[in-house]
């Protein structure tokens, strides 16, 4: 079962009142934890967004090497390889 955790979050005036034009009455959200999860939620998105499209830009410079640039790699190496 998913465990719920609170947050506290100190906001300058210039953040706070920019929070408080998008929640409530007039704003896009209806409180302050519907906005940060939603913040939240886009910011994984994106993330995830940015991996997959690394990915998928290393996957296609591999398939388009020519075959003599592949050589054996042990577990090891690929694991340094991958630490930068």
């Amino acid at each position: 079962m998913a465990q719920t955790t609170t947050m506290t979050v100190r906001l300058g005036p210039v953040l706070s009142d920019f929070v408080a034009t998008n929640v409530g009455k007039d704003g896009s959200y209806e409180n302050v934890s519907e906005y940060v999860r939603d913040l939240i939620r886009r910011d994984k998105e994106r993330a995830e967004t940015e991996a997959f499209v690394r990915l998928q830009t290393e996957l296609t410079q591999a398939f388009a090497a020519p075959e003599n640039s592949y050589g054996p790699l042990t577990a090891a190496e690929v694991v340094a390889r991958n630490k930068v």
